[in-house]
């Protein structure tokens, strides 16, 4: 077998030397483009237009100011024919506000003076149970892309003009979310229907004078975006103002220019999406492979056949294993190989594992004579599909109530305490470990009555039983006593065993999937301690045991190291990214 350990710890090394050179060559080098690059061109793109550094300047272009008079003469007829109400004078933008300097022809303008209207929705959502043939939008239905009407609302006829009609959007006008977790999320309307809106969507109605998709691209720049979001209010739900967006202020190009910037940025939009969607094949792909490099080392039957599954795997490591998903499929291919016994190689001297499992079979039974424990041979029976371990010559199979004592405290939680006696429940219980935090408590009281059952001792292992994290298994290395809450059981061993070595088979992929197999419920899926009493389990020589666990701790911690190296390399880049977008907003930069 090729030697696994030799080949991570170089690449290790690789990793950390890709970071320290912040190359994208050599071996060892990410993805020359990834999603946050993309994500970050984007907004580059939008920046530079609205700064006026996208498309040149022409000389000959009718300059914003004259735009903007003829805007203002056009509010004030709107006005005078009672079509849009008088706005609030807004402060002009002293020189201190202005962010950058414009080219020649530019202007800076707030949007309440820039627009026709800026309003939003009813502040009551409609009646509950009201239909009707009118579209109700929320901010659920506004998306970059356009409106959605996937979950749309409709009302009444009588709701839609009485309440609702009074920021009458049209086709082209701008929908911008400012209340919530989405806020600053804006699109232009692409409906020809009517419709009404609740108040977390903002109604922009601009002059046929002006183009809607340059103020869009706009404000969807992450420099209005930041200070719409940095300007946000509120406790329970922040929002951006009415009087927020009509300060705010955006940098107005003449009109003939503004028709050539939106189109250079939907040129460069479509490249984006181009290298989006090939970045997005790529990293199926690389996934998809890995996942079929990684099952062929598995379903080797043979020893040959497993040596040139991993030669194909090692002769591209550092091509396949530069994701953190990908470290994670190599790390359980790892315990799946342990508990197959093709980690490590058997030793002929071993003490078989029968023998061993008759010594525990002996043990249990003389606890049970000694009224130490209850018998509990369960006869519940269990799907079997993914229960064969293919096991070496010396192991054996075992169910876990064999191995294990079962220490059930599900059921209803006990009450929680300020203080006394810590209590583990699944929230602590994470894949391996078990996380310290929330710390809770029950009374000293309480833990006497409770706890009596049996005690979790160091080295047992805490296996979650339902809920969304069904098959968590963490080993118990806390110094200190604990109680245990519903959902978990605790696994004692009855006789001496290498329990690390059955945590790791827990944790293993096909254990996993008897698991999954055999769980009840659908809201919140579960299995029976009778069934989980049934689920065989491999079971090496005890020497064996020890060797596995050996190994599995050693690779692990490579694995670990070389996933440390993969986000240093990847943050180092996100940085490299963000310092350039920097630069190239710069007048140097862009120049």
């Amino acid at each position: 077998m090729t030697d696994v350990e030799q080949l991570i710890t170089e690449n290790v090394d690789v990793w950390g030397s890709a970071v320290k050179r912040k190359s994208t060559r050599g071996r060892g080098s990410s993805k020359k483009i990834d999603l946050y690059g993309i994500k970050k061109l984007r907004g580059l793109i939008l920046d530079l237009a609205v700064r006026g550094l996208l498309v040149p300047q022409d000389l000959n272009d009718e300059p914003a100011s004259a735009l903007l008079k003829k805007i203002t003469d056009e509010k004030k007829l709107l006005i005078k024919e009672g079509k849009i109400r008088k706005q609030k004078k807004l402060p002009p933008i002293g020189e201190s506000e202005k962010l950058f300097s414009l080219p020649g022809g530019w202007e800076w303008c707030r949007l309440g003076v820039l627009l026709n209207k800026i309003t939003d929705g009813t502040h009551h959502s409609p009646p509950n149970g009201d239909a009707g043939e009118f579209l109700y939008i929320t901010a659920k239905n506004i998306k970059n892309s356009g409106v959605q009407l996937s979950n749309a609302t409709y009302v009444t006829r009588l709701v839609h003009e009485e309440i609702y009609s009074r920021c009458d959007p049209e086709k082209g006008d701008i929908l911008y979310i400012k209340d919530g977790a989405t806020t600053g999320i804006a699109t232009i309307n692409n409906l020809d229907e009517p419709f009404s809106m609740l108040s977390s969507v903002a109604l922009l109605k601009g002059s046929k004078l002006l183009s809607s998709e340059f103020v869009l691209q706009s404000l969807r720049s992450p420099l209005f975006y930041k200070e719409m979001r940095a300007g946000m209010t509120g406790v329970a739900i922040t929002r951006v103002t009415l009087r927020k967006l009509e300060s705010a202020y955006i940098p107005v190009p003449p009109q003939a220019e503004q028709h050539r910037v939106v189109a250079k940025v939907h040129e460069l939009m479509a490249l984006c999406d181009q290298l989006e969607q090939q970045q997005e094949n790529s990293i199926s792909a690389h996934q998809t492979l890995v996942e079929a490099l990684l099952a062929a080392l598995i379903s080797a039957g043979k020893k040959s056949e497993f040596n040139q599954a991993w030669a194909r795997i090692a002769e591209h490591f550092d091509t396949l294993f530069t994701t953190e998903h990908s470290i994670d499929q190599l790390k359980q291919t790892i315990l799946q190989l342990a508990v197959m016994g093709k980690l490590v190689p058997q030793d002929p001297n071993d003490e078989p594992a029968r023998v061993l499992l008759e010594k525990i079979a002996a043990e249990k039974a003389q606890l049970i004579k000694d009224k130490k424990i209850k018998r509990s041979n369960s006869v519940d029976s269990i799907i079997r599909e993914n229960c064969d371990w293919s096991c070496p010559r010396q192991w054996s199979e075992v169910e876990l109530q064999n191995l294990f004592k079962f220490i059930d405290y599900r059921g209803k939680n006990p009450e929680k305490s300020d203080k006394g006696m810590r209590i583990i429940t699944a929230k602590n219980i994470r894949m391996g470990f078990v996380k310290e935090e929330p710390i809770e408590y029950i009374s000293e009281e309480l833990y006497k009555t409770w706890m009596v059952r049996g005690f979790p001792k160091v080295g047992d292992i805490l296996f979650i039983t339902e809920g969304h994290t069904m098959g968590f298994v963490a080993q118990v290395a806390l110094n200190y006593e604990f109680a245990l809450a519903q959902r978990t059981i605790c696994f004692q061993p009855f006789l001496g065993l290498d329990v690390s070595y059955f945590l790791y088979a827990l944790m293993s992929q096909q254990f996993q999937n008897i698991i999954r197999d055999n769980q009840t419920g659908s809201a919140a899926g579960g299995i029976k301690a009778s069934k989980l009493k049934r689920v065989p389990i491999p079971v090496p020589p005890l020497a064996e045991q020890y060797r596995i666990v050996e190994k599995v701790k050693g690779l692990m911690i490579l694995c670990d190291e070389l996933k440390v190296r993969i986000n240093e390399s990847q943050s180092t880049q996100l940085h490299l990214a963000d310092a350039m977008a920097e630069h190239a907003l710069s007048n140097e930069g862009a120049i």
